[in-house]
C-alpha cells in the first residue's frame, strides 16, 4: 500500500474513533475491560458490517452478510 493510502486510512480512522467515542457510554469507559468491550461492540455492530457492504456494493447483500459471518466464525476457532 502506498504512503498516500496509509495516510488516508489513518485520517479516516482518527475521525471514526472520534465519532465512536462521542457515541460511547462514558460510564463503561472507566477501565481497560470496559474500553475493550465498548470498542469491540462498536466494531462488530457498526464498522464491520459497513465494510462488508461497501466491499460488495452492487452485489447481493445476503452474500456479504454470509461472508462476514463466516469470517467471524473462522476468527473464533
Amino acid at each position: 500500500m502506498n504512503q498516500d493510502k496509509q495516510e488516508r486510512i489513518k485520517a479516516c480512522l482518527q475521525e471514526l474513533s472520534t465519532l465512536l467515542y462521542e457515541e460511547a457510554d462514558k460510564s463503561k469507559l472507566i477501565d481497560l475491560e470496559g474500553i475493550e468491550k465498548t470498542v469491540r461492540s462498536q466494531i462488530l455492530e457498526l464498522v464491520s458490517p459497513e465494510i462488508a457492504r461497501s466491499r460488495y456494493n452492487g452485489g447481493n447483500p445476503r452474500n456479504a452478510l454470509l461472508l462476514f459471518l463466516s469470517n467471524k466464525k473462522l476468527e473464533q476457532k
